[in-house]
């Protein structure tokens, strides 16, 4: 290992990350009784520029007056180049003092936009003596942000987290679709030309390469990396197969869209209990080698190492957290 020793962010269960409009209060109850580990409630896309101080209010009210339970909770601010945002931190800090656990900044193209929101809100937590300072979820969602990635996650303050927005990416880059997540007949490579034989397509992964890049920002410097959408909520398969991608790359969890989503990220973001029991396997495999000064021990015709100890204690822990919830 690195000399450098990286400094883990708060440890919370991420697996599910429900989007719930600010501007529909109606949702929040359903929200708070629902199986998701974190929910933000949103005051930047999907609400209209008209219903901004409404939704905002609504979210205050909903915050002071909903038992949201075990709910890790968090609001979707405005991005820092409209004129809401100020107003959106300043009022959900005095008017609902620590009800937020975090603050998800959309759109983060520098580590500059980071310092912004971090300066103000210390000045407003420091003007109401609030002790429970809150958590940045940063979305990486643009051309600048991926640029900026790695220097945007080393902050070291407040940041929990780094969400890919897979629509305001393809949009910042002018990638030609208009889904939101999964694949595109398009991105594909087409076998040799073998005679009159038929040329197969083989389809690949057009976001493998920004949610790589994301993951290894965050996980270089504590944070927990968030798979974001995926807009056609009636594809369960699709979900799960974009949910297992994410899984495989590294990320923690993935954002939920619809209330049908949260289980479904829930299952594949969780441990099973066949590999928590063989993660034991392993641990205990480990234990008796170190006993009798081995580095390395053979199990079910596998070699493990001291790297498959960090790996079984990932996974033992994970289902510790979940077991806590």
């Amino acid at each position: 290992m690195s000399f450098k020793i990286i400094e883990q962010a708060t440890a919370r269960l991420n697996r599910s990350e429900l989007a719930v409009p600010g501007s529909n209060p109606t949702l929040f109850e359903k929200a708070a009784k629902s199986n998701v580990d974190v929910i933000f409630l949103d005051l930047e896309d999907a609400v209209a520029p008209d219903e901004k101080d409404q939704a905002r209010k609504n979210i205050i009210e909903g915050l002071n007056d909903i038992d949201w339970n075990t709910k890790v909770m968090s609001v979707r601010i405005n991005g820092l180049d409209t004129q809401f945002m100020y107003k959106d931190v300043v009022d959900l800090i005095e008017k609902a003092p620590g009800k937020l656990d975090l603050i998800m900044i959309p759109k983060v193209g520098t580590i500059s936009d980071v310092y912004a929101v971090d300066m103000l809100c210390t000045q407003v937590e420091d003007a109401m003596n609030v002790e429970k300072r809150l958590g940045f979820e940063l979305i990486i969602e643009t051309a600048l942000g991926m640029q900026n990635v790695n220097e945007i996650a080393s902050y070291n303050r407040r940041l929990e987290s780094l969400h890919f927005g897979v629509a305001d990416y393809a949009a910042s880059t002018k990638a030609k679709t208009t889904v939101i997540g999964g694949p595109n007949p398009n991105y594909h490579v087409l076998t040799d030309i073998d005679g009159d034989k038929p040329r197969h397509r083989h389809w690949g992964d057009m976001w493998h390469h920004a949610v790589s890049k994301m993951v290894i920002a965050a996980r270089a410097n504590g944070l927990r990396p968030i798979d974001g959408p995926f807009g056609d909520f009636g594809d369960k398969d699709g979900y799960i197969a974009q949910a297992n991608r994410s899984a495989t790359l590294g990320c923690e969890g993935k954002w939920a869209i619809h209330p049908s989503q949260i289980d479904l990220a829930n299952e594949v973001m969780s441990p099973s209990d066949k590999e928590v029991n063989q993660a034991k396997r392993i641990l205990d495999a480990m234990e008796i080698a170190k006993k009798e000064g081995k580095g390395a021990v053979s199990l079910d015709g596998r070699l493990i190492d001291i790297a498959s100890i960090r790996q079984a204690e990932v996974l033992v822990e994970k289902s510790k957290l979940i077991a806590s919830r």
